[in-house]
Formats: C-alpha cells, structure tokens, sequence
C-alpha cells in the first residue's frame, strides 16, 4: 500500500492511500512526522562517512599522533625522533621547521641551512649535535611512500625547548644615599630559560627575604622580591651601608654581577641650616643695595 503526501498543515498532514475503497483516508501524526526526519539525517550522516573514508583510503593521509615535546640543554646535543613505522628504499623523507614561516631542515636527502656542520641523520630522526636557543620551535617530518591505496603520507611534530643558564645579571645599586628614604636595587637577566630567580647578597653574606630573619643586618627594613630581583629598602639607615651583589639562578645554572658599593649618610641638619642662613644672608645684602640705589636715585630716569 503507497501513501502519497498531499500537502503540509499546521501541525498535521493529510495523505491519501491507494485504496479501491473511497473516502478513506489517512493523517500524519507530528511524532511520525519527526521519525521520519531522523532517518533522512541519518541518512545523510552515512553518506558523510562514506565519502571521508573514500578519500582517507584513496590518499593515504595519517590521523594526527600526539605532539612530541623535547627539552635540551644549550649547546648540548639532542635528537628529533620522527615515528614512522617502517622505512623502506622509496620511501621520501622531508623536515621542515614551523613558524611564521616554514623553513627546511632536511629536503631532497640532504641537511639545509646551518644544520649542515652541526646535525645528521639517524634514520628518519635529526641529531642536532650543539643545540642553541634559535633552535627552539616546532618542527615537523614528513613521510611519503607508495602503497596499495595510492601515496601514503604520514606526519609527527615535535616542539624543541632550548633551556638556557642566566648570563651575567644587570645590577643597580646607588653609589650613595640618604637616611630614612626609600631606596629600591634592581637586578635582571633577560637570557635565562626558564626564567630564573634573584638572590641578594650583602658583603657576601645572602640576605634572606625576610629581613627580621637576616644575621647580616637585623635592624634593617627591607624586601626582596626573588621573581622581579627587586631589593627594597623602606627606610634606609647607615647599617644598610656595605657592598651589594644579585645572582640570577635557574635549572641550568647561575651567574652573580659584580659587588657595587652603596654609601648611606644621614642628613647633615647643622649643613643645612649653614645653608639657609647663607642664602639669607645673601638675599638680605641684595635688598638693602637695592634700597640703596633707589635713594641715591641711581634708577630714576633723567
């Protein structure tokens, strides 16, 4: 028995069966009418599939596999591994390196660029024998073979972190100050990977982040902040006078900037007021031969 679909209402159809008998007559109900459209989708949901694994069998391009990540040492050796199953004699191997733009590493079996005279190849894989901090990055091999389906490719990146030791820290510290201001030293090292952490030294002797706690200067007020390489002092007072020096320190290594010498004196009150007199004494000569001249007439105008 066939059903013919006459026209959409509102919330129902009406179809018409091909049935000898007249005046009869069938409705479609919402519910069979929402049945009816799953199975077009799933329909279409087939035919998707159908065609994606056509073109996965066709040309051969492997899902991607989990990203590698590789640490290294600067200036030490290290291996991008590339994960291919098997090689075989026609098998076509390039690297490249990923970026704003894509350079080659290996093409055309051969070394590019300065990898020539600092890597070789093992296998699929690059043995970069003396890393350096320009190598960090994301690099990627790829394999192309023949097969059975066509060409086969497959694929594997691999993200290179270059960690490298602190160079010599930039210190600032005062040749000299006053007692009872604020002074701030500064140290920073901008080579460090990852970013390493400041140690302040006074006399040699390492000031601890906690001032109360120092056995270098106890009755000191100060804060060292070890991630900025800030030291702080809130007050500073002639006992914070002394030579001062910042190591910058991370997973690689250490480096300490020279010893700078800071002088702290306090405010000479008997200075200044010698100084205040002086000058008022100064102003005071200068008014009276102004007055002076006025009564000797040397300003009025002829």
């Amino acid at each position: 028995m066939k059903i013919e679909v006459l026209g959409p209402r509102p919330g129902l159809q009406r179809c018409r069966r091909r049935d000898p008998r007249p005046g009869k007559s069938c409705q479609l109900t919402p519910g069979k009418m929402a049945r009816r459209s799953g199975h077009r989708l799933l329909l279409l949901l087939l035919r998707y599939l159908v065609v994606v694994l056509g073109y996965h069998k066709a040309y051969g391009v492997s899902a991607p596999k989990d990203q590698q990540v590789v640490t290294a040492i600067e200036y030490q050796e290290v291996i991008l591994a590339c994960k291919y199953p098997k090689k075989t004699t026609s098998s076509r191997l390039e690297w490249k390196k990923l970026g704003r733009s894509v350079s080659f590493v290996y093409y055309q079996q051969a070394l590019q660029g300065d990898f020539k005279d600092r890597a070789e190849m093992i296998d699929f894989s690059i043995r970069i024998k003396n890393v350096t901090r320009n190598d960090a990055g994301k690099y990627r091999c790829e394999v192309s073979a023949p097969s059975d389906q066509g060409q086969n490719l497959e694929e594997d990146t691999v993200t290179l972190e270059v960690l490298v030791a602190p160079a010599v820290p930039s210190c600032e510290v005062p040749n000299s100050a006053l007692s009872g201001t604020v002074v701030e030293l500064r140290c920073r090292d901008k080579e460090g990977n990852p970013a390493p952490e400041y140690t302040w030294f006074k006399n040699g002797v390492r000031l601890l982040a906690n001032s109360k706690l120092s056995a270098q200067s106890p009755n000191s007020s100060y804060t060292v902040n070890p991630k900025s390489g800030t030291l702080q002092f809130n007050t500073v007072s002639k006992l914070d006078s002394g030579e001062y020096s910042c190591e910058a320190r991370n997973s690689v290594g250490h480096r300490r900037c020279p010893g700078k010498r800071m002088q702290v004196d306090d405010i000479n009150i008997s200075g200044i007021i010698a100084a205040v007199a002086v000058v008022v004494l100064v102003i005071s000569v200068c008014g009276l031969g102004v007055c002076y001249a006025q009564r000797k007439g040397y300003f009025s105008s002829k």
